[in-house]
């Protein structure tokens, strides 16, 4: 009886919410001013996130050059493997050109 009650209870909280949230009238149009403020904090946002992402990238070099130097030390050989953020920005795709060979093939026969 007490599971049919609470189950009663959350259907009429979930259906009283969402009629209220219905009738909620749409926000006013953005002025000027909030526009501009919207676009700082964008710009404030973007900001504050590559400089992030700069940190994350210099912990990892850190931490990974540090477990290279450990495993030298152990004298064992580590070979990193760098990512894109390695170098910042990923690098432009070089275009592969076929190898020009420098003399003709002899042929012995």
């Amino acid at each position: 009886m007490t599971t049919l009650r609470a189950l009663i209870a959350a259907g009429l909280v979930v259906g009283v919410f969402g009629w209220a949230v219905a009738k909620l009238p749409p926000p006013p149009p953005m002025d000027d001013a909030a526009k501009a403020a919207a676009e700082e904090k964008k710009a404030k946002d973007a900001a504050a996130s590559e400089a992030a992402k700069a940190a994350q990238a210099r912990a990892e070099d850190r931490v990974a050059a540090r477990y290279i130097a450990e495993q030298k030390a152990k004298g064992k050989v580590v070979t990193p493997q760098m990512g894109p953020t390695s170098q910042g920005a990923p690098a432009p795709a070089a275009k592969a050109t076929p190898a020009k060979p420098t003399e003709k093939p002899v042929d012995k026969k």
